[in-house]
């Protein structure tokens, strides 16, 4: 770090991948700040994805239905890896670290992010289920979920796909009771 005029270095900045493709990323963020997070990103020009569902809170005196993050202190973004690029994100108030080995991120393969985005697009009944590193990889053929690949598995003799985020080990599960699946 160079003194002065604020200069900063980081040794770790340069290019995660060779080429500059956009890939998605991860992003932790402060508990209940992942709005303000994601809006700010998008101020600075960032292409940000933070999957909202809505559920139902229950007060003393009242109930309302309310949006929430779909994944808890979690925002998506697109960019290039470099190291600038990087940074304009850490410089946000309310981001922690790029998830992923050293904090550099791990790109997350635009599969995955359309998955979540059909799932929550389709208003299909899903539930939040614990993340798997094992089991069969499926796509499902026809239907609202048409394309969709996650993980197959058997739970009360009812079909279930779970849908990962590799990067932040967190699922969902659909119910897919007759749709069809392949093996991808």
């Amino acid at each position: 770090m160079s003194t002065g005029n604020q200069s900063w270095e980081f040794p770790n900045a340069e290019p995660i991948v060779a080429c500059g493709i956009d890939s998605w990323y991860a992003v932790h963020t402060r508990a209940r700040h992942e709005r303000v997070v994601a809006q700010r990103l998008r101020e600075q020009g960032v292409n940000t994805f933070l999957p909202l569902v809505t559920g139902v809170h229950r007060w003393s005196d009242r109930r309302k239905s309310v949006e929430l993050p779909l994944f808890a202190c979690y925002v998506f973004v697109k960019l290039a890896p470099t190291g600038e690029e990087r940074l304009r994100v850490l410089r946000i108030d309310g981001v922690f670290r790029f998830v992923g080995a050293r904090g550099l991120g791990t790109p997350i393969a635009e599969s995955q992010i359309d998955a979540v985005r059909t799932l929550i697009g389709q208003q299909i009944p899903w539930s939040a289920h614990p993340f798997l590193q094992i089991g069969q990889r499926v796509r499902v053929r026809g239907g609202a979920l048409d394309g969709v690949e996650g993980i197959l598995l058997a739970r009360n003799d009812d079909n279930t796909l779970v849908i990962s985020v590799d990067a932040i080990q967190r699922s969902l599960a659909v119910r897919i009771e007759g749709y069809d699946v392949e093996p991808v």
